[in-house]
């Protein structure tokens, strides 16, 4: 289904060949909105922007705190974020700015204040953990503007909460997806160009034939501005060598549309679904399992890092380090193996020839352990 450009939209790809929207309303200042076009964050920021959020930032007390959020918003530190990242800061912060202490001023503001915004959170740690990064770049931002001499939010108490995160795939989830989703679906061409290339879902959504020069896919990641230089490998060419060259992307919709982001991750956690994968199996546990691929085959975590895009080295080396911890039992348990000798000991218990038993036989080889200190005595007589 083809939508109507909303009213005052200018969407265009830069340089880098990233997607762009701005509303342009005639004889006002043009205004960045989040891709991609008609994602919800793009109608949020679009109606906010339609709604005159401009005027409305003019308007706030000088010196208050919704004076020092919208500073922040002109700022080189948030502007510098993707349009989808801008997105969700907004959300949080302009929920902030309507609360009891957005005409608050921003000066007096201090450390015991922060904590009782955070205790009020309690019941969403992970959304409290998060908004206190937010309110501390606010205050940063306070702090270079003048409005303030510190950064209240620096001594602030930090959550601590459990979290798994995104579920990383399997090698088990990613043959079972294969054996339900054949090569030629486009189920399959989502999650292969996914695991061979670890992309954010925000780039896997727009990466094309307008990408790949040289046997590379040459791309600017979205969310990090990172430049991307990913060498294509044989099995990758296999999948997308017949994706339309004048496609938007490689995973598009039938009529070859590129997906939302949104969109995208409901289209995998289905598919999955139906290869009966556990829940949670997701977009972003996919790029989590081409780390877990390149740590386990010896990768450094700054190879890694050359691949997928990472600016945080500590993200990448858990993978490093769950790589290593499997390494180093499997030569734990090879030395055990070379320490003792499997051998068949005398006068074994009967019970020993029972179904369980044989089962271990058949997996050590030869019967119980034996040690090599041990491996010359003899039974008595």
């Amino acid at each position: 289904m083809r939508h109507r450009k909303p009213k005052f939209i200018n969407e265009y790809l830069d340089r880098h060949g990233r997607p762009r929207i701005y509303l342009r309303k005639p004889g006002q200042k043009q205004i960045p909105l989040p891709t991609p076009l008609y994602s919800e964050a793009f109608w949020t920021a679009y109606r906010a922007a339609m709604e005159g959020e401009p005027e409305r930032i003019a308007r706030a007390m000088p010196g208050s705190i919704a004076a020092a959020v919208h500073g922040y918003y002109g700022s080189i530190e948030f502007k510098s974020l993707a349009d989808s990242t801008q997105a969700v800061y907004r959300g949080a912060l302009d929920r902030f700015v309507a609360s009891k202490y957005g005409n608050g001023p921003v000066a007096k503001i201090k450390t015991h204040h922060v904590n009782a915004i955070i205790d009020e959170m309690a019941s969403t740690p992970a959304a409290a953990s998060n908004f206190r990064k937010r309110l501390s770049g606010v205050m940063e931002y306070a702090v270079s503007a003048g409005m303030r001499t510190d950064n209240p939010v620096k001594d602030a108490k930090r959550i601590r909460y459990e979290s798994d995160g995104h579920r990383t795939w399997s090698e088990e989830d990613i043959a079972a997806y294969r054996k339900k989703w054949k090569i030629g679906t486009p189920e399959r061409l989502a999650m292969e160009v996914l695991l061979h290339t670890g992309l954010r879902r925000s780039d896997a959504v727009r990466v094309g034939w307008r990408h790949v020069a040289g046997g590379r896919i040459e791309i600017t990641a979205q969310k990090t501005g990172v430049e991307l230089s990913i060498p294509i490998r044989a099995e990758l060419m296999g999948y997308i060598k017949n994706c339309p060259k004048d496609g938007d992307a490689f995973i598009a919709k039938t009529g070859g549309a590129a997906r939302s982001e949104k969109a995208f991750s409901a289209y995998i956690s289905e598919a999955a679904a139906k290869a009966d994968l556990p829940e949670g199996s997701s977009p972003h546990g996919l790029r989590k399992a081409a780390c877990r691929r390149l740590a386990e085959a010896g990768c450094s975590a700054r190879q890694i890092m050359a691949i997928t895009g990472h600016t945080d080295i500590r993200e990448v080396e858990r993978y490093c380090r769950e790589a290593e911890k499997k390494l180093l039992a499997d030569a734990a348990m090879a030395k055990l193996d070379d320490h003792f000798d499997v051998q068949k000991l005398p006068n074994q218990p009967d019970e020993l020839g029972n179904s369980d038993d044989k089962e271990l036989k058949s997996l050590t080889g030869k019967g119980a352990w034996r040690s090599r200190q041990d491996s010359n005595l003899r039974p008595s007589a």
